[in-house]
Order: C-alpha cells, then sequence, then structure tokens
C-alpha cells in the first residue's frame, strides 16, 4: 500500500517552513528515522531554493511536491514552470579538492542531493520542469 503527501506552495521562502513540517509529520506516520526526515528534507529545501532564485521567471507559478511512500522507497516529484534546468546535466560539477576560497560558487547543493537520493531525473514537460527522486531502503 502506498501512502501520499501533495504540497503546491507559492515560490517563496517563507513556505518553506510549511514543507518541512508535512514531511515531519509525513515521516512520523511512516515512522521514518530522524536522520531520513533530515534528508528529505534537505533535499527538498535544496531544490525549492534552487527553483526560487535560478529558476524564477515573472511568471512562476506554484510549485507542486509530491511524496509517494511504497514499501522500501520513496519518490519524490518536485514539478515548476519556472526556467529549464535539469540537475542532472546542467549543474556543474563542484570542486571538492580545491581550498575553499579557491572553489567557484555553484553544484553544491545538486551534488548533495546526488549524494542523499538513489536516483535523480529530469523531463521537462508541458512548459515544466519535472525532477523525480528515489530514496531506497526508507525504514
Amino acid at each position: 500500500m502506498s501512502r501520499k503527501l501533495s504540497l503546491e506552495i507559492e515560490p517563496s521562502v517563507e513556505e518553506l517552513s510549511t514543507i518541512t513540517a508535512a514531511v515531519e509529520q509525513f515521516g512520523d506516520a511512516e515512522q521514518w528515522a530522524p536522520d531520513l526526515v533530515f534528508q528529505i528534507n534537505l533535499v527538498i529545501e535544496e531544490l525549492g531554493l534552487n527553483i526560487m532564485t535560478h529558476g524564477m521567471s515573472e511568471d512562476l507559478e506554484k510549485i507542486g511536491i509530491t511524496l509517494t511512500a511504497e514499501g522500501e522507497s520513496l519518490t519524490i516529484e518536485i514539478v515548476d514552470n519556472g526556467r529549464p534546468f535539469d540537475p542532472t546535466s546542467d549543474a556543474p560539477e563542484p570542486d571538492l579538492n580545491s581550498e575553499i576560497g579557491e572553489r567557484s560558487i555553484g553544484g553544491l547543493g545538486v551534488h548533495i542531493v546526488r549524494s542523499l537520493m538513489d536516483s535523480l531525473c529530469y523531463r521537462r514537460q508541458g512548459g515544466r520542469n519535472h525532477v523525480t527522486l528515489v530514496k531506497e531502503r526508507v525504514r
């Protein structure tokens, strides 16, 4: 049996607390470990902030976030009508070897998302970005 949480939020930083609370409640109902709840919130926050900061366009509408828990896996889909951005290919690879002051800005958030999730897929459909993430072994 699968359980689903669907949210639509305004593209504003103030909405992040709404997401955090909803994910915590959903995670409690699914009996997730606290570190998993933290990871899921971090991933959604990072991608949400990227949409709000880099994908912003004059006609940016609400951002759709859907979590589907089924068996041992969790699927997250984030949908927005912002500028096209494919985190699987458009995000720069971060320089993890240089000193902090020598590194260029960008790419670290998507790197963290990739590190925490088991899969990350992107498609542009109907003028919208669709990012789908999967986390296995959620219990």
